[in-house]
């Protein structure tokens, strides 16, 4: 095989060489037969003559070896390449829309590759990064996925556990930087000393964490995020070594990390556990139901997620065995390990599952419109393939001519599809880093070159496998004198444009139901306002700041923001509506209720509130009244008491599930971790964490008598945001000069910014209807210019036995409207099974919406009778007697 192929490849190199010995042994073998004939006493003359018989035509034979040659292949791939150019400079309108649709379609799938290649197939870059996985703690009768992790539970699978090499912890913190031009509140991940070593991260700059920095007392130091270094610092490496003050120590940065993803969120620096005040805390190491940690492993060499799920149920039972108390059989306690992939894509898998089949879909559609196109080409050649035949081309040449053609524009058209790619990228990226840290990760490298390439061949090979299996070998009737122009019979062609107007109708119906379940979350009343009200977030230093301390700091800036001028109302607390920082769940104990574990009492979401937080946001009070300056907390200072000084508000919710037929004002309950209980002076009306997501219980507990560390602040004004903004940072300033304020927004940003996931999905989507409905509306158009182009004579014919113009024009569109009717009812019962996979993505929306499926119908059928109207005015238009004349 070896030496057959070599010869074959050895023309392609040395082509002149191989003919001169081509020649030599033709001439050889004529020489030896001539020997033979004149040892048979032949004349030279004779036996020569007598040899050419016997061997047979020379030339012939010289083309029999050629055509073992690859060169004679390549000559011919060259040939086909040359004509095909020829055709395409010929044809420039038919070619830029061939490739303007090719371009589209392969833009829209490459794209959207670009993303399953960045998020879903790259590898991880971390060392053997398939052997990370992320444990996970399960309530499964309280329906927790993940309890989170407490110091001693991350101990126990450490040693406990045979499938894991090791387990290391990591948990977020919000502290202050000082040191540069500004104090900077910054996102810090609490990670143990051998964290990086465990993800196989080394540092871009400097060096990560070693085990003596997580020794007790040891000098604090810092790593940077390589998205903080270089927002910061503007990349500069001269940052390692440089000392700045945190926590009131000094914390020297050591290193620079990678531009890596970051699970479970994107922190600015980490810091090793020994530097982290409230990790540190006896209480906090002592204490095994304090789950503050996520827990990253790495699997042992061999070992499967399914024998490691089997090994951690072991300890996981080992430790409800020998700790009954931390983990009662009512809960359902169990652990398992996740790969750290899976989870850094897990709120992606369907919404990139919908964009793949959008784009199939528009791929789909692609192939049929430029295949509708080459028949419709191939058609109007017919007498060229004709003359081709004649002249000895067989069946597999012309096809393999077609092929070449087609092949050429995908590819041409796939270049330009990258172009379009890189265009859409922008939009994706922003897509995706809203549900992945991978986004970055994202760009065009080999893999997606080759992707389109692919991608292009085969769309190449499928729409042009359509007029090359039209093709025939012997059309040499064609070239009789007066013979037409065979057309290819319309059933191919009419079979492409129902398959582009269902698979277009399937698309529009994606979009339309996205777009309806936008419009219908725009609509929903979130039970407050939004309306001139500017929110920011202030954390104090917990060391500046100890918990009897920090109510007069909250204290004394609410009064001085209330004498801002422009400023109307003033409100705070630990959180608001739409927030991304949720309220945080705990259970409670309403009196009058028995429950027999605290696990098993109601739980609920508490939220701080100053006493004017509701009138600023709007919320309605609707029995009772709301906070006074005299109210006191649940969560402050010890000894904190009569128990009527505490205060509570419940939301309508809440009064409705537990006091669903009395006033609920006057009642009492307590905190799981509270001294005492507190009677609900007040019920406000429901507001909506997510715009999506019913109202949940809550209650509303006073902030300004706490202890609470962080707070967002909301203030109504009648002056603009800006000017507001400037004014509210030099009130901070002057209240504590060191302590920073930042993440301004308005409230209505805050609505848009929650909408944004399903504005971008519904956006992307749409733009794929958009897409598909124009390449298919082009196609309708092409298809029915074509056949009133072939029909010509046929039209004059009726028109000169008394057929009306108008008559005309009515049946070219009822033969065009035909084909979209047979389209829209397969696309209706491929759109009642595919949209259910959309169920996930919908508000308010159901897949088999009536209104939606109506109005998607009207539009497919409005631009499909628009595409039909221009050709159809154009057959009523004959003069039957120029068409006559030219038949």
């Amino acid at each position: 095989m070896f030496r057959l192929l070599r010869t074959r490849l050895r023309p392609l190199l040395r082509r002149d060489r191989h003919e001169r010995e081509l020649d030599a042994e033709l001439r050889f073998h004529l020489e030896m037969l001539t020997e033979q004939n004149v040892r048979a006493g032949m004349s030279r003359d004779e036996a020569w003559r007598a040899a050419l018989r016997t061997f047979g035509p020379v030339d012939l034979v010289k083309d029999q070896v050629r055509d073992t040659w690859l060169s004679r292949m390549t000559e011919a791939v060259a040939q086909d390449l040359r004509y095909g150019a020829r055709g395409i400079r010929k044809s420039p309108g038919f070619a830029g829309v061939v490739m303007l649709t090719m371009a589209l379609g392969i833009g829209a799938n490459t794209a959207v590759f670009s993303v399953v290649n960045g998020v879903l197939l790259r590898p991880l870059p971390y060392a053997d990064g398939q052997e990370l996985v992320v444990l996970q703690q399960q309530a499964s009768r309280l329906d927790v996925d993940d309890m989170g992790f407490s110091y001693k539970e991350i101990l126990d699978y450490r040693t406990r556990s045979r499938s894991l090499e090791d387990v290391v912890e990591f948990h977020s913190m919000w502290f202050i930087l000082l040191g540069r031009r500004e104090p900077e509140r910054l996102s810090t991940g609490v990670v143990s000393a051998r964290f990086f070593d465990v993800l196989g991260v080394q540092a871009l700059h400097g060096r990560t964490f070693v085990e003596g920095d997580d020794a007790h007392g040891a000098d604090a130091v810092l790593v940077l995020s390589h998205r903080y270094w270089t927002r910061a610092f503007g990349t500069d490496p001269s940052v390692v070594g440089r000392v700045f003050q945190m926590n009131d120590r000094p914390h020297q940065v050591i290193g620079v990390l990678p531009p890596i993803p970051q699970y479970p969120l994107e922190v600015d620096v980490y810091m090793p556990t020994s530097a982290c005040p409230f990790r540190s805390d006896p209480q906090t190491i002592g204490s095994r139901n304090a789950r503050m940690m996520t827990a990253f492993a790495r699997l042992r060499d061999g070992v499967s997620l399914d024998k490691a799920d089997s090994d951690l149920a072991i300890v996981a039972a080992s430790l409800q065995k020998d700790y009954p108390g931390a983990y009662p059989p009512s809960i359902g306690y169990g652990a398992r390990a996740v790969a750290l992939r899976d989870e850094l894509t897990r709120e992606f898998g369907t919404t990139l599952t919908v964009l793949l089949g959008t784009a199939g879909f528009v791929l789909l559609i692609v192939c049929a419109s430029v295949a509708n196109l080459m028949l419709a080409r191939h058609a109007r050649r017919q007498q060229e393939f004709s003359v081709r035949s004649v002249l000895g081309a067989g069946r597999a040449r012309l096809a393999r001519q077609l092929l070449t053609e087609s092949a050429l524009l995908s590819v041409l058209g796939g270049l330009a599809g990258l172009a379009v790619a890189r265009f859409g990228m922008q939009m994706l990226v922003a897509f995706a880093e809203r549900f992945t840290t991978r986004a970055a990760e994202i760009q065009i490298d080999t893999t997606v070159l080759l992707y389109t390439l692919a991608v292009s061949a085969a769309t190449g090979l499928v729409f042009g496998a359509f007029p090359a299996l039209a093709a025939r070998g012997d059309q040499a009737g064609n070239l009789k004198d007066g013979a037409r122009i065979i057309q290819s019979r319309p059933g191919v062609r009419h079979t492409l444009i129902v398959v582009q107007i269902a698979a277009s109708f399937m698309l529009l119906i994606g979009a339309g139901l996205t777009v309806r379940s936008l419009i219908k979350l725009h609509q929903v009343d979130p039970g407050f306002r939004t309306d001139s009200i500017l929110t920011m977030r202030i954390d104090l230093n917990f060391t500046k700041y100890p918990p009897g301390t920090r109510a007069a700091f909250w204290q004394q800036l609410e009064e001085r923001l209330r004498h801002e001028p422009g400023v109307i109302t003033v409100g705070a607390g630990a959180t608001f509506p739409l927030n991304d920082r949720g309220p945080f769940s705990q259970p409670v104990q309403i009196e009058g209720r028995r429950f027999s574990a605290d696990l098993e009492r109601p739980l609920v979401d508490a939220r701080l509130a100053t006493p004017d937080y509701f009138a600023t946001i709007g919320q309605r009070l609707l029995s009772g009244r709301t906070f006074n300056r005299s109210d006191r907390s649940f969560y402050g200072p010890a000894g904190a008491d009569p128990v009527e000084e505490f205060a509570v508000i419940v939301n309508q919710t809440m009064a409705r599930h537990y006091w669903p037929h009395e006033d609920p004002v006057g009642r009492r309950l307590s905190t799981a971790n509270s001294r005492a209980w507190a009677k609900v002076v007040g019920v406000v009306a429901d507001t909506r964490q997510q715009l999506d997501e019913p109202s949940r219980d809550e209650i509303y507990v006073p902030l300004l008598t706490g202890q609470q560390l962080s707070t967002t602040w909301l203030v109504r004004s009648a002056v603009d945001p800006g000017v507001m903004e400037r004014q509210i940072r030099a009130v901070v300033r002057d209240v504590d000069p060191d302590q920073p304020v930042d993440n301004f927004r308005t409230l209505a940003e805050v609505r848009s910014e929650s909408l944004e996931q399903r504005r971008l999905t519904a956006m992307l989507l749409g733009l794929f209807g958009l897409l598909a409905l124009v390449i298919t509306a082009t196609g309708i158009a092409g298809v029915v210019a074509f056949s009133v182009n072939q029909r010509t004579r046929e039209f004059g014919v009726r028109m000169a036995l008394g057929a009306r113009r108008g008559e005309v024009l009515r049946m070219v569109l009822g033969q065009g409207l035909q084909l979209v009717l047979v389209g829209l009812a397969i696309g209706l019962a491929g759109a009642l099974v595919l949209t259910r996979l959309l169920s996930t993505l919908l508000f308010g929306v159901e897949p088999t919406d009536a209104v939606t499926f109506a109005a998607v119908s009207m539009v497919l059928v409005a631009a499909a009778a628009l595409a039909c109207v221009v050709p159809a005015r154009r057959a009523a238009s004959v003069d039957p007697l120029v068409a006559l004349r030219a038949s």
